[in-house]
């Protein structure tokens, strides 16, 4: 891993990268998704504040714990300018996060149990499935073992 001088106050990617774990590719991508920012040489090479650095890990923990990048990236945005996330704002914004973690667990479990029902029948009925058709929504508009497009959505030729 390439040693960084504690007097250097720029990073290039390929250091941003060796640093942080992640592949020059989901920099690139961080950056477009502006969860990052960089400036430009005058040879037009990326160039990372060393703050990109606890950004980047702000990211890739909130990402492994399934938050989606747009509200990661909302909750960066609340950030003053050049200030890393410290314990404070990971403390704040995960009791926000948490509750949405919460219904995706119990979402999660649901899928779970009705799952292994229909393993048990394998039929995928639009009038039972939970999974095909939850409600049975399905069923009031039309019977059988799958959807089909509605006839008449489009004009024939």
């Amino acid at each position: 891993m390439p040693q960084i001088p504690q007097t250097c106050q720029e990073l290039t990617v390929g250091q941003l990268s060796a640093r942080s774990g992640a592949a020059v590719s989901a920099l690139h991508f961080y950056e477009s998704k502006g969860l990052i920012s960089s400036t430009r040489t005058s040879g037009n090479q990326r160039r990372y504040t060393r703050d990109a650095l606890r950004r980047v890990a702000f990211v890739r923990a909130a990402q492994r714990v399934g938050i989606p990048l747009a509200t990661i990236r909302d909750a960066l945005a609340e950030l003053p300018e050049e200030r890393t996330p410290n314990r404070d704002d990971w403390a704040r914004l995960s009791r926000a996060w948490r509750s949405e973690l919460d219904e995706r667990i119990k979402q999660l479990g649901r899928l779970r149990d009705h799952l292994t029902d229909c393993i048990g029948c394998g039929c995928l009925s639009l009038e039972t499935c939970v999974l095909s058709n939850p409600d049975d929504v399905a069923g009031e508009r039309m019977a059988g073992s799958r959807l089909m497009p509605e006839r008449g959505a489009r004009s024939r030729s």
